[in-house]
């Protein structure tokens, strides 16, 4: 972050420098990609990556031999044996340090503050003692068009619903369970009792923020995205003769990450030497760093700051089969009931032993392999990552 206000050329200049750097031209003041593949999508993420990487450097190396004590090389990995349960990760807890560093380290996307209501689990391996996934639920975004056109949601009681649904911002297999379809046993674990009964424990007296009123705590719904568009692992994705999961449309391409944090900071400090209102406190929430960034980079010339034209396949997961009847009509809910035990047989069948059987990748992963990369990707993070800041 700079120690000075910077001009308002200056600001432009490094907001133009940075998001060349990722990929980005601007066009009569508006951000788009020079690409729209894939890879120029991941490459538009790597600063945001690197940004979050750099700043838990410590955390990361500090936390290494406690993630190495849970690894497994894929040689080792007995797709038959794979014994499946989700353990809630509470604060200042072993887990909490295991999810945080995969949180970190696995995903291409930047790891992300959450906001408001939070849950967290680890898929965990009884078996083979090891961890086979995460699941990071955090409250969504209010306003969401694509969700509340498909869910008839109407503006007056958005809150309403809204507030009894979380949004998986982490869902995902890690090494070696996602070379065996092990993504879709997390995606189908979502849907579990254990996460509605958790959520239902957890917020039982739960107010809202903004209202301070209390809503009933049920989990009726869980939305989330896949990073560039569509995603295979919830393709195909049943339980019992039902979709676990739909799609429901493509995301309108609005968020932050392609603004750096220190790039944040600079456009806080502008806007602030205009007089301008840039209060962040408790309860504001990512609709308010939305709407802050939006504003000062209207102020610099551009356009639609926050739209960073990645546009992402949007889900829901329905944890009722009555859930348009339960909004339109206030229908109490008849909950899709799923177990642990049953949901993990069926991917067994399904999904994790045919897939082994067809591709033997999973054999190839090292774990020692892997940690020795970590480390060399997290020197690769801080090198790229300070030759943007210097350009």
């Amino acid at each position: 972050m700079s120690t000075r206000l910077l001009t308002k050329i200056e600001l432009k200049e490094d907001l133009a420098k940075v998001l060349l750097k990722q990929g980005y031209r601007v066009k009569n003041s508006v951000l788009q990609l020079r690409k729209d593949d894939r890879e120029s999508k991941r490459q538009a993420h790597l600063l945001a990556k690197a940004e979050r990487i750099i700043a838990q450097e410590n955390f990361i190396l500090k936390n290494i031999s406690l993630i190495e004590k849970s690894l497994i090389n894929g040689c080792d990995l007995d797709v038959s044996k794979i014994k499946p349960k989700l353990i809630l990760v509470e604060p200042r807890s072993e887990w909490e340090k295991i999810f945080r560093w995969w949180s970190l380290v696995w995903w291409s996307l930047p790891n992300e503050r959450s906001y408001g209501r939070q849950m967290r689990f680890i898929v965990w391996d009884s078996y083979h003692k090891a961890p086979i996934g995460l699941i990071g639920l955090q409250s969504p975004i209010l306003s969401w068009s694509v969700r509340d056109s498909f869910l008839k949601i109407k503006p007056e009681k958005r809150d309403y619903w809204v507030n009894q649904s979380l949004s998986a911002q982490r869902l995902g297999a890690l090494p070696p369970y996602n070379d065996v379809l092990g993504g879709k046993l997390v995606a189908s674990l979502l849907t579990s009792n254990v996460v509605r009964n958790e959520f239902e424990r957890k917020y039982r007296n739960a107010k809202t923020v903004m209202k301070n009123r209390k809503i009933p705590p049920r989990l009726l719904f869980i939305t989330t995205t896949g990073a560039y568009g569509k995603s295979s692992i919830y393709s195909r994705l049943k339980f019992g003769g039902r979709e676990i999961v739909k799609f429901i449309g493509y995301s309108h391409g609005v968020g932050s990450f392609h603004i750096p944090n220190y790039l944040y900071d600079n456009l806080i400090k502008y806007l602030a030497s205009k007089d301008i209102d840039t209060s962040r406190g408790y309860g504001s929430g990512p609709s308010r760093k939305l709407r802050l960034i939006d504003q000062s980079m209207s102020l610099l010339g551009f356009k639609h700051g926050t739209k960073h034209d990645i546009k992402r396949g949007v889900y829901i997961f329905e944890l009722t089969t009555n859930l348009e009847a339960v909004i339109s009509k206030g229908e109490k809910p008849k909950w899709v009931h799923r177990s642990v035990k049953a949901l993990s047989k069926y991917w067994m069948d399904r999904w994790g032993i045919p897939r082994s059987q067809r591709d033997n990748t999973y054999l190839n992963f090292n774990k020692d392999k892997f940690i020795t990369q970590t480390i060399k990707e997290l020197e690769g993070f801080k090198k790229s990552y300070k030759n943007i800041r210097n350009a």
